[in-house]
């Protein structure tokens, strides 16, 4: 029941001993008063009975527990507020049914992408994710959410095609961008992966680059496959991003990994502790056993 009861000031606990040697110490010398019938003042000094000295211990000694402020602790939590606010752009044209990047050839692009994306997210513990995929038209996936088992599991559900067979990637960054632009984060971020040019967009390449700019957000692109990257390289340059090409699931793996380690959290934040104030309990005690020690003193 007290396990987890302890004191905010526990030092005022100290007046305690203080009362106590001062009860026996700091005696007040009984004045000498020259009355007639001195003996009723004597006599009503006896009626001070065992019943008012209790009161009087209980008054003090729970007033000063109170003062000392007992707590008790519920439960401890860790504040997660240096993470990255990270946006996944990945591009479900039809050119990702292509299957080039695994060794044995089973699976397409994009199948291999989804496996390694979900162990990314794992890996950003710390993070705001959201994914949007991108063909013809622009999907926002998953807004910005802690929840990485349920982002996981819808990126079962995503498939080539879904967005359209072409390659909007431009209006796919300005999307996430408008996502990012009033976030507040360590650093907000968009990972886009793609393996084609684009040639649907409708928002000009440097209307984005501004906006990219104007809220500090940073681009890392992925190509895959062989096609002309200029578009990739300049997002990444003018954002202060990266740019990468992968051949290989491996070269994917190594990528993701490198952009894991150049984005890092602050894993250890600031401890939140749930705890109940419990100095009312000591405090009521106190203020009931002085309403009746008054009423019994004036009874006498």
């Amino acid at each position: 029941m007290f396990n987890n009861i302890s004191f905010e000031y526990p030092y005022f606990l100290l007046l305690i001993l203080l009362f106590i040697i001062c009860e026996f110490i700091c005696k007040a010398k009984s004045p000498s008063y020259l009355i007639p019938h001195l003996h009723i003042f004597q006599q009503s000094n006896k009626k001070s009975t065992l019943f008012t000295l209790v009161l009087k211990y209980i008054i003090i000694i729970f007033s000063i527990i109170a003062l000392s402020s007992p707590i008790k602790i519920n439960d401890s939590i860790i504040s997660k507020n240096e993470g990255v606010n990270i946006m996944l752009n990945l591009d479900t044209s039809f050119s990702m049914y292509q299957q080039d990047l695994d060794e044995n050839y089973t699976k397409n692009r994009f199948e291999i992408v989804k496996d390694i994306v979900k162990d990314f997210i794992t890996k950003r513990v710390n993070d705001n994710i959201g994914i949007v995929i991108f063909a013809d038209s622009i999907l926002i996936s998953s807004p910005l959410s802690f929840d990485k088992n349920s982002q996981k599991e819808m990126i079962d559900y995503l498939d080539i095609g879904m967005a359209g067979k072409n390659t909007a990637l431009i209006d796919s960054v300005a999307s996430s961008a408008n996502i990012l632009k009033d976030k507040k984060a360590k650093s907000n971020i968009i990972i886009l992966l793609s393996d084609g040019e684009d040639n649907v967009s409708k928002i000009p390449l440097d209307v984005v680059i501004k906006l990219l700019n104007k809220y500090h957000i940073k681009v890392y692109t992925i190509g895959i496959g062989r096609f002309n990257t200029n578009i990739l390289d300049l997002l990444a340059k003018e954002s202060n991003g990266k740019s990468y090409f992968a051949n290989s699931k491996n070269d994917l793996i190594k990528i993701y990994e490198d952009i894991n380690n150049l984005e890092k959290s602050q894993i250890e934040q600031n401890k939140i502790v749930l705890k109940d104030y419990l100095f009312f309990y000591p405090l009521f005690i106190a203020v009931l056993s002085l309403i009746i020690f008054i009423y019994l003193k004036n009874k006498e």
